[in-house]
């Protein structure tokens, strides 16, 4: 398995492959093709849950799912998403990032630029991915960031400073390609990418979207590399042909 510190190794050696999970045997499947990180997204809400935003799954779901993927990928890093209003202060964060690691979790991720929330997870052995550009916890409109010159300025400085004080890697969401580029290259955490270019240090998707387990339209930045809700849809009118 590899460690926090395996993956911040990894920068300009090799790409670093994450795709979600929140189940056991979806868990079960990514290890076996040997993707780096799963990461237990709070797009449960969305992809799994049925829920309209982000926002509406807590602690309580998220730590489920944790325990749930490490039961099926005991040997796969595990990220778990920090889930909306459950770092409210430094306390509170550590409390709550603890709990993942006990469900099985390797790391947490913290959407948005909150240096002294952070500063208190690694002060205390807390593995940190950061995630900027995009935040869907917060995002009015999921439209891509870092487009101005300003906010293009305001994204990379976040980023510099949060790989100064010791995430081992950052999720850059929805931006230009270019500026992806750019921050690779001048950080040293490891840049994993959602819609920000190939020419960060690793990417990671949906893995519904990946996999193709519904029928709606994917984010333009997304790639469809299987279609398992037709095949599965196929096969259970087969099966319901089969009971006559």
């Amino acid at each position: 398995m590899l460690t926090a510190q395996d993956i911040a190794q990894s920068k300009n050696n090799r790409k670093i492959s994450m795709i979600t999970a929140y189940d056991a045997n979806f868990a079960r499947m990514a290890q076996a093709a040997e993707i780096d990180m799963l990461l237990v997204g709070d797009s449960a809400a969305n992809v799994l849950l049925g829920l309209e935003s982000t926002r509406d799954v807590g602690m309580a779901e998220m730590l489920i799912l944790t325990a749930a993927v490490s039961r099926g990928a005991p040997d796969t890093h595990i990220v778990a998403d920090m889930p909306w209003e459950s770092e409210q202060n430094p306390e509170m964060a550590l409390s709550n990032a603890q709990k993942f690691l006990q469900a099985g979790a390797h790391s947490v991720k913290l959407e948005g630029f909150k240096p002294e929330i952070i500063s208190h997870l690694l002060q205390n052995d807390v593995p940190v991915v950061a995630h900027l550009g995009l935040l869907p916890q917060s995002a009015e409109k999921f439209t891509q960031q870092g487009q101005s010159p300003e906010e293009a300025e305001r994204i990379k400085q976040e980023a510099q400073a949060l790989s100064k004080l010791g995430v081992f890697a950052m999720v850059l969401e929805h931006i230009p390609s270019d500026l992806g580029a750019e921050i690779a290259r001048h950080v040293k955490s490891v840049v994993i990418g959602i819609g920000a270019g190939d020419q960060v240090d690793g990417q990671v998707l949906v893995i519904h979207d990946a996999l193709g387990l519904h029928p709606f339209k994917v984010p333009p930045f997304a790639q469809k590399f299987a279609d398992l809700y037709a095949a599965g849809v196929e096969g259970l009118r087969k099966y319901k042909a089969s009971v006559g």
